[in-house]
């Protein structure tokens, strides 16, 4: 072990928590054909793993790599945060090296508070500030990778918040015919942001797609409507 990978490692163990570990295995659905299944928790909190990540933000690319390869699920989550805290401090070429070593470690990224806690930060921001070709979005929208999916329905969470909603609505029609709940939530999520924004464009989406939504995904979508307005989509009365 590098000594820096060694502090880190000293910095995550000292937090474990035996109680808060066996919660989060059935949380994150560990057992036995669950989307976690074989996962390992240490019962760390997020704010704590925060706290060590952003200490450690200038860790180099070959102890993040070794962090995310760890069986244990929080080292694997700090991993990532230092990638994003990493990342809000670096100019573009560094940026892209973050963004280039993200894209090639996404099997490590295997769990959705990985993805979510990620994605936007990293894949969205960078595609957007750096004006990259999106194509890589629809490719992970096609992929067989449940996580590879979210990320790409997740990272147009950061073009939602600068008001650009076109690949939000086209990667989340890709996801109607999603068949597992983990991307109905997330998809339906991320068009609620989108109507935070801008009312019309969720509106526009759901007048087009609402019938061939999964239940969860436009009832996630539908949260911030009043009551009745909800009623009358989940009935087929709009």
């Amino acid at each position: 072990m590098t000594l820096e990978y060694q502090d880190i490692f000293n910095a995550l163990k000292q937090e474990r928590n035996t109680e808060k570990a066996e919660v989060s295995s059935r949380f994150f659905k560990t057992g036995k054909g669950e989307y976690g299944e074989g996962d390992v928790f240490w019962g760390i909190s997020v704010p704590t793993q925060r706290g060590i990540a952003q200490k450690y933000s200038d860790a180099s690319f070959s102890v993040i790599e070794k962090m995310l390869r760890d069986p244990v699920h929080e080292f694997r989550l700090t991993a990532l945060l230092i990638l994003v805290y990493a990342y809000k401090k670096a100019l573009l070429p560094q940026r892209k090296k973050i963004f280039d070593f993200y894209i090639r470690h996404t099997d490590f990224i295997n769990n959705w508070d990985l993805v979510d806690s990620s994605a936007r930060d990293i894949v969205g921001a960078f595609l957007y500030e750096s004006g990259a070709d999106r194509a890589l979005l629809y490719k992970l929208a096609r992929s067989t990778s449940l996580w590879e999916r979210r990320i790409s329905i997740i990272a147009t969470w950061f073009f939602i918040q600068k008001g650009d909603y076109k690949d939000t609505c086209a990667i989340a029609t890709l996801h109607l015919t999603d068949s597992h709940d983990l991307m109905h939530k997330a998809t339906g999520w991320m068009l609620r942001e989108m109507g935070k924004k801008s009312e019309k464009h969720l509106l526009d989406f759901l007048k087009k797609n609402y019938k061939r939504m999964p239940r969860t995904m436009l009832r996630y979508a539908l949260e911030k409507f009043p009551q009745e307005t909800r009623k009358a989509y989940l009935s087929g009365r709009v």
